[in-house]
């Protein structure tokens, strides 16, 4: 398949306040989260990029749009927008302070057990569970992925950007957690976790990157897109990072 390069949008302003912006509109992207998206741009210049796909949400299209804009004038990357990426909708939660509903009972829920949780309903938001969100945020990797695949070759990147909670849900779903323990996963504004799926299971290669070095994916796109990739892991953990210049990004042994 494709590879999936997973970037949370920058901060906002309701971020750094400890509000559930949710689905709340007009919410962009404050000075501090427009810098960090313009850093992950400069992080992936050296990567060529086959698609950027965003959440139809503002915070994630400023932060679309800045990676794109690093990406060298001569090189032509597609655009969309995927709902499925979406943030997960709260419903009567949105825009609500978190310390404020840290006294809720669901809170605990939302901890504990996040698959038996539906946010509760709201006149001006739409809610759906947590169980809903993360079905149709990996159903939209999936997708995307093959569609990439299709269109572009194997060993192909693209990005998807989107949201902590669903970014956080991708990740356990290719590390084969249960949804009941995503809390566990960190995925922190402008992080990057990177994901490759294969015929036999998904490879997660980074989580909440939020460093600056480049991310060069050379030789993990040079050996995928001439050899495929079998799904077989090193046994023993392979050699590591050295040899290809992909920043210890090792493909699957085929």
């Amino acid at each position: 398949m494709a590879i999936c390069v997973l970037v949370r949008h920058g901060r906002t302003q309701a971020n750094a306040d400890g509000v559930l912006a949710g689905w709340s509109p007009g919410l962009g992207l404050d000075d501090t989260g427009a810098q960090q998206a313009r850093r992950v741009g400069e992080r992936l210049a050296a990567t060529p990029l086959a698609a950027v796909v965003a959440s139809p949400l503002q915070r994630c299209q400023e932060t679309a749009a800045a990676l794109l804009a690093a990406q060298p004038a001569d090189r032509a990357v597609d655009r969309h927008t995927e709902d499925g990426l979406g943030e997960a909708r709260y419903g009567a939660w949105t825009g609500r302070p978190l310390k404020e509903l840290a006294d809720e009972p669901l809170w605990r829920a939302v901890q504990d057990e996040p698959s038996s949780v539906t946010f509760p309903a709201d006149e001006a938001f739409a809610h759906e569970s947590m169980a809903d969100m993360a079905d149709r945020a990996v159903r939209a990797v999936a997708r995307w992925d093959a569609q990439i695949e299709s269109e572009h070759g194997p060993g192909a990147v693209w990005v998807a950007v989107s949201h902590g909670d669903v970014i956080k849900a991708i990740l356990a779903d290719a590390l084969a957690t249960r949804l009941d323990d995503f809390q566990r996963i960190v995925v922190d504004p402008a992080s990057i976790s990177l994901v490759h799926r294969t015929a036999a299971r998904p490879f997660v290669l980074r989580t909440n990157d939020t460093g600056s070095d480049p991310l060069d994916l050379s030789g993990l796109v040079a050996r995928v897109s001439s050899e495929g990739a079998s799904g077989d892991a090193d046994v023993g953990g392979g050699a590591g990072h050295g040899g290809g210049g992909d920043s210890g990004s090792r493909p699957p042994r085929t």
